[in-house]
């Protein structure tokens, strides 16, 4: 083999072994961002226990709702409060945010996840103060049937949503949620689907209230700090959530 060949062949055996060492390096550096990315996340229910919630306006968490398979499940056989509602809400208050969950509804369900929530006796309810992004069965509940505002995703008859976007009943559905005041955006993000985009304060936030049904109601999107909330809204059936957590923003 002639010395110019003979050098060509070992710079290519030496690049080939080169680059498995490249790779793995990338592969390092990328994990590494990943683990970095996960430190920054809150875990806020991680399938054991309801440590961080409890009901609106002072209860620990207790039946209706369970912990099954990894998730809190508001079980209607459990309900001896007939016209009770058991919402629940962070026992910490957030600002600005990205909160990554999971949800589940039978036939039939409503439900939301709400922010800027505030307790108080004078608040019967978390939607007194805070907007709800919809969590619907669109088919089987009535509230399906009034058009892309009140359907699952929706910034609740506010913000219409991508209605194919949700999976079918009992099947867990995957939200993002960012609320972030400092850039005045908000956004809902179902199942890797961007499918409501809207302002969070200021005069464009008021006109959009001003258009809905909570025009005047007093403390509606008031409060910029506050709770998070997680809706039941009185029906005898399933809803549940998972693998919840925060990065604050």
């Amino acid at each position: 083999m002639k010395k110019p060949i003979l050098l060509a062949v070992l710079a290519m055996v030496f690049a080939c072994k080169e680059k498995p060492k490249e790779n793995a390096s990338q592969e390092a550096e990328q994990e590494e961002m990943e683990a970095v990315q996960e430190l920054e996340w809150t875990v806020l229910f991680d399938g054991s226990s309801f440590d961080g919630w409890h009901i609106y306006n002072g209860e620990a968490v207790g039946a209706p709702w369970k912990i099954e398979d990894g998730a809190m499940i508001f079980d209607p056989t459990l309900n001896e409060s007939e016209g009770k509602h058991f919402n629940l809400v962070t026992d910490n208050e957030y600002t600005n945010f990205e909160l990554s969950l999971e949800w589940m509804v039978s036939e039939g369900a409503n439900s939301g996840v709400m922010w800027g929530v505030v307790e108080d006796e004078k608040y019967g309810e978390p939607y007194n103060t805070g907007p709800e992004i919809q969590v619907l069965d669109n088919i089987g509940h009535p509230d399906g049937k009034n058009g892309p505002t009140r359907q699952a995703g929706a910034l609740y008859d506010m913000i219409p949503t991508d209605s194919t976007a949700v999976k079918s009943v009992g099947e867990w559905n995957h939200f993002v949620i960012t609320i972030n005041h400092k850039t005045n955006e908000g956004s809902v993000v179902l199942n890797d689907n961007t499918v409501a985009e809207f302002p969070v304060n200021g005069d464009a936030w008021n006109e959009m209230v001003s258009k809905s049904k909570f025009a005047d109601w007093e403390a509606f999107g008031k409060f910029r700090t506050g709770k998070i909330a997680l809706q039941h809204h009185g029906e005898p059936i399933v809803i549940g959530y998972r693998n919840i957590k925060i990065k604050e923003l």
